[in-house]
């Protein structure tokens, strides 16, 4: 599953925080997805992690100062900085941001940073009220008004025992604003792209619902793809159990009445709607108020109306819409009916049935389906993979 991170080079710095640990976990996980990276451990960030810690999750030296025999900055810390194509700093204390506002050049991490000309991204990590202090508040304005991209801080219990704002972002949450970051001046750069994704839920009584299978992993995976590419992205989500993708637009819903309302909103100004949700195709016509007790054994009976066709009824000029249709049987067939009668540029077809590519799988295996051409098969690939093979399809159209 290549993201946009593979083949990229990142300067992680990394400074004298409780919150190090992450660093660690951070610096794994961007090796994992491919990209090289160079870790800068500052001196008071050894006190909490160690050289041989990044050295091993990354396969790369580690510099820790300016002077090292071993360490290529040692040598020109110039080098290491132009050819990054990021340099992050997680976390970033409060004494780093002052430096920073005030080109202070006492280390290797702040020569390396002052060095490069590229896009440099910050994870603060502090006690709330330095944080909130109105220093570290005039250097972040400073900082964000220099183009330096902030990841967080978030809100929760902190080192001290406070509660506050001062937590370093979680990983999964600074790795979508990295590839959100990387990915702004991609091939869709400019385009506004609605996603729907999930099984819509629809009321029986205030506890039980009718709703499907769908997990929501497939729509999310094409909003993560579009958004790597610079999309702006509106995710519009039945509930789902799948962390919330960072660097978009999150709109939660449940039925597929409120998810029509929100795709109708989002459309009006976008170029791109992929319909990857599982919509229900009926909802009940008169929920019950309370709770349904069961009595003795008698059957249940429920009257059902039918939903509307939300992207049948998406009427927006210049609207590249593309639906999505789980089939179990006659799956080609089917999804070239949906094709005329939703009046769309292109159907996803996929087998639910299939092991590898039904509901809540990492994989799918999907058929492309054109008006007036033949449908296109594709291998079983990742779901980001489809995503993006979706999209590569999607922008002459667009164009």
């Amino acid at each position: 599953m290549p993201t946009i991170l593979n083949g990229k080079s990142i300067v992680l710095g990394v400074t004298g925080s409780i919150a190090a640990f992450k660093a660690a976990d951070l610096a794994s996980k961007l090796t994992q997805a491919g990209a090289s990276v160079d870790v800068v451990l500052t001196r008071s960030a050894q006190e909490f992690v160690g050289v041989a810690t990044f050295a091993g999750l990354t396969h790369r030296p580690v510099s820790t100062g300016l002077y090292e025999s071993n360490s290529e900055l040692g040598i020109d810390h110039v080098s290491l900085a132009r050819r990054a194509d990021l340099i992050l700093i997680a976390p970033a204390t409060a004494n780093v941001l002052a430096k920073l506002a005030n080109g202070v050049t006492d280390d290797v991490l702040m020569a390396t940073i002052l060095a490069g000309s590229q896009q440099l991204a910050i994870a603060p990590a502090m006690d709330a009220d330095m944080y909130g202090s109105p220093p570290t508040q005039a250097n972040v304005q400073a900082l964000k008004r220099r183009g330096v991209h902030f990841i967080g801080p978030a809100s929760g219990r902190l080192a001290s025992g406070l509660t506050g704002k001062g937590r370093m972002s979680e990983v999964p949450i600074i790795l979508g604003e990295i590839r959100a970051l990387l990915g702004r001046d991609g091939d869709l750069a400019g385009r506004r792209v609605v996603v729907s994704a999930g099984g819509t839920e629809e009321a029986i009584d205030p506890v039980r619902v009718l709703t499907n299978r769908s997990t929501g992993k497939m729509g999310y995976a094409i909003a993560e793809a579009a958004r790597d590419r610079g999309a702006d992205v509106t995710l519009i989500s039945a509930p789902s159990s799948l962390p919330a993708p960072t660097a978009l637009t999150m709109v939660p819903v449940s039925s597929a009445i409120e998810m029509r309302d929100a795709v109708q909103t989002a459309c009006v100004d976008s170029d791109l709607l992929v319909m990857a949700a599982a919509v229900s195709d009926y909802r009940p016509s008169n929920p019950a108020d309370q709770k349904i007790k069961k009595t003795g054994d008698d059957p249940l009976s429920i009257d059902l109306l039918q939903n509307p066709d939300i992207i049948a009824g998406i009427s927006v000029e210049r609207l590249v819409k593309v639906a999505f249709a789980a089939e179990t049987n006659d799956v080609i067939q089917n999804a070239g009916a949906k094709v005329l009668s939703k009046g769309v540029d292109m159907v996803v077809a996929n087998d639910v049935s299939a092991a590898d590519s039904g509901f809540g799988t990492d994989t799918n295996a999907v058929t492309f389906v054109y008006p007036g051409r033949e449908p296109e098969p594709m291998p079983l690939m990742d779901k980001l993979d489809v995503g993006n093979a979706l999209l590569d399809r999607v922008l002459p159209l667009l164009k």
